[in-house]
């Protein structure tokens, strides 16, 4: 590498989490593994861990370091326009708006300095508005991917959960060749000693299902994932993607290996349960733990419904969005909870269903012959915690001592006065019997 290197603008952009990714798959992003090792004196001790950068480049290999910035020889009331980053001439680094060097920015984006770092344009303070400004979408700092009805949800938890969801870019098999998707997920805001949790969810649901119980378990010192299963949830499925059970798993396996990189304790509710099993089976290097929540995994798979024709599956994949027969099934999967609060939870959990490829990602999945995992249970290695809820309308507790028993070394536990989804109902019994199997307890 040469010594004398060309100056270029940085624009760094503090906040929680996440990164700002881009649909164009010839971009890679950068981690917060490899900011962090360059920043010794650039910013304050508690900003450590919020920092990342939002700079692309066209080369995912290169060979030097990603970065460097040094804090300005002096502090100035006015900060600089350009920061110190030193990169080699041919990176061609882009900016984020416009994807222009940033030494081409207008004056009205100069990059602005706090605690060292340059700034890519003036920004509002406030705990949220990281959040805000990472979404760019309307209303209270919703990412602008998320149906515009995100806004008419009262639960805070919902809200508060939906203003994290990101989008990131994992390499997907369509149509015989190489993708991408751009998958959304919660990415964590610590990082742990203990290997991440992975949080998966229910059939034709998202990651908002965990709305109450994911800043439990990151009160609770853990690194935790929640992400969206492919087909269902927040991703970008515009290209239409194969949605069935082998495209989920190589989805889920190329979303590990590209942005987690650890092996995980997965966490799988309901049908969730039978994507976990599936997934560690054919996976094990991946997966260190199992939860199963109200495990749905004697089910098998969609029976006579993968062979009805397509216009038959499109018209019963039409009524799964219907209010109706949403809130029928939370009524069934709650207990005692009030009216207003089941068609808040009704609208939270169709909200996925109004993304325009939601209907053809349901009839790929219901065509490809849904979960038989029958037959793998007995091939699980990993340890296993089973979880089943005291009232579950849904999954009936022989089916859980079944379970037990076909795992002997597995640990189960019942959770009390609660119905199927217990990590909705009760949030804070499944964050504490998460957090002490991961930490090694006998919960």
């Amino acid at each position: 590498m040469k010594k004398e290197q060309e100056c270029w603008d940085v624009w760094v952009e503090l906040g929680p989490s996440g990164f700002r990714t881009f649909k164009d798959p010839r971009f890679a992003r950068f981690e917060s593994e490899s900011v962090l090792p360059y920043l010794p004196q650039a910013t304050s001790p508690s900003l450590l861990g919020k920092v990342h950068v939002s700079r692309t480049y066209l080369n995912p290999n290169p060979p030097w370091p990603p970065f460097c910035l040094k804090r300005p020889a002096t502090r100035q009331r006015t900060p600089p326009r350009r920061s110190s980053l030193l990169l080699p001439p041919s990176s061609r680094f882009l900016s984020v708006a416009g994807r222009r060097p940033l030494h081409h920015q207008p004056a009205s984006v100069a990059a602005r300095t706090q605690n060292g770092l340059a700034w890519g344009r003036p920004r509002a303070a406030g705990p949220g508005a990281a959040a805000a400004r990472r979404a760019a979408g309307p209303g209270d700092g919703f990412p602008s991917f998320l149906p515009k009805e995100v806004e008419k949800i009262k639960d805070p938890f919902a809200r508060r959960l939906a203003q994290k969801i990101e989008r990131v870019p994992v390499p997907v098999q369509i149509e015989s060749s190489d993708g991408w998707v751009m998958s959304s997920c919660v990415k964590p805001s610590i990082r742990s000693n203990n290997n991440p949790v992975v949080l998966l969810h229910c059939f034709d649901s998202s990651c908002l299902e965990w709305r109450h119980a994911y800043p439990l378990l990151e009160e609770a010192g853990l690194e935790v994932w929640a992400v969206d299963v492919l087909g269902w949830g927040f991703s970008d499925l515009e290209k239409r993607p194969p949605c069935g059970v082998s495209s989920k798993r190589h989805h889920l396996y190329q979303l590990w290996k590209t942005h987690i990189r650890r092996p995980m304790v997965l966490v799988g509710p309901s049908l969730g349960a039978a994507a976990a099993i599936d997934f560690a089976v054919n996976h094990s290097e991946a997966v260190e733990k199992l939860v199963l929540i109200n495990g749905c995994v004697y089910e098998e798979g969609t029976g006579q419904l993968a062979k009805v024709p397509k216009l038959v599956a499109y018209a019963g994949v039409s009524l799964l969005k219907s209010i109706p027969l949403r809130l029928y099934a939370n009524m069934l999967a709650f207990k005692g909870i009030s009216l207003a609060t089941c068609f808040d939870w009704t609208n939270v959990g169709r909200l996925h269903c109004l993304l325009p490829w939601w209907k053809d990602a349901s009839v790929s999945f219901m065509r490809s012959g849904g979960y038989n995992v029958v037959d793998q249970i007995k091939e699980v290695k990993q340890k296993v915690l089973i979880v089943y809820g005291e009232h579950d309308r849904i999954i009936t507790k022989k089916l859980q001592v079944r379970l037990h028993c076909e795992l002997p070394s597995a640990i189960i536990r019942q959770v009390p006065d609660c119905g199927h989804l217990l990590h909705v109902e009760k949030p804070n019994a499944i964050a504490n019997l998460i957090a002490d199997f991961v930490q090694g307890s006998n919960c």
